[in-house]
């Protein structure tokens, strides 16, 4: 557990802004969330930046591909130190062994089950018949035999899967708070709600980035915790 789980999800195309508010707010969250819109736009040379700062790094580039692609993909990230790197569950055992078995020693793998963008509505299309809780549940079971340090899920499931998996590293992100809007999450819960349901790391974005003060915002945050 981090003695404050929140990390800041960065997800801004300009680097000089996503650094900027960072620092800005750098005394009230306990990491950075470095997403695929942030990578692709700054690459290696924006983590590096960013790791001035002094706080731990969240690579979410959530790699879903054939077991050796996404082995050689952590390989090729281990100089950037991250704490914590998403892989997708639904890659398979496999390929979820060959991550962890590739990355960095002081890194934890966590497998994504769930996005907190889906609902039922949308995981019948691509045929998954269970609902989200019951899916997110049995991906935490195989990343948990895959040898992953933990998983991504949203705070409706956390609680359920902690019951389960007693010392695992949980995660949680779509969360807002009581009168903040949705946007495009579905499964949300407050960031409270997330922590006492035993999540380890609570990822913020829009709750923050989004605020006319954001450092309030974090405080705020912070002190709800």
């Amino acid at each position: 557990m981090y003695h404050n789980p929140v990390f800041l999800a960065l997800d801004v195309p300009r680097l000089d802004s996503a650094e900027a508010l960072a620092r800005k707010v750098s005394g009230h969250i306990g990491g950075l969330k470095l997403g695929l819109e942030f990578f692709c736009a700054h690459g290696h040379h924006g983590v590096h930046e960013l790791h001035k700062i002094g706080l731990p790094i969240f690579l979410d580039l959530k790699l879903h591909d054939i077991p050796n692609t996404v082995a050689a993909a952590m390989q090729a990230i281990h100089v950037l130190e991250p704490a914590i790197v998403t892989v997708h569950a639904s890659g398979g055992q496999a390929m979820m062994e060959d991550a962890k078995a590739a990355a960095n020693e002081n890194t934890k793998v966590v497998g994504v089950t769930v996005l907190t963008s889906f609902d039922e509505n949308d995981l019948t299309p691509i045929g998954i018949q269970d609902n989200a809780h019951d899916q997110a549940l049995r991906l935490a079971e195989l990343s948990h035999k895959s040898g992953l340090d933990g998983i991504v899920c949203s705070g409706l499931e956390v609680g359920s899967i902690h019951k389960q998996w007693k010392d695992g590293f949980f995660v949680v992100p779509g969360l807002r708070l009581p009168d903040g809007s949705k946007g495009d999450q579905k499964r949300i819960v407050t960031p409270r709600q997330a922590r006492d349901n035993g999540a380890s790391v609570l990822v913020i974005g829009r709750p923050i980035r989004g605020a006319a003060d954001p450092l309030q915002a974090a405080r705020d945050i912070e002190a709800t915790l």
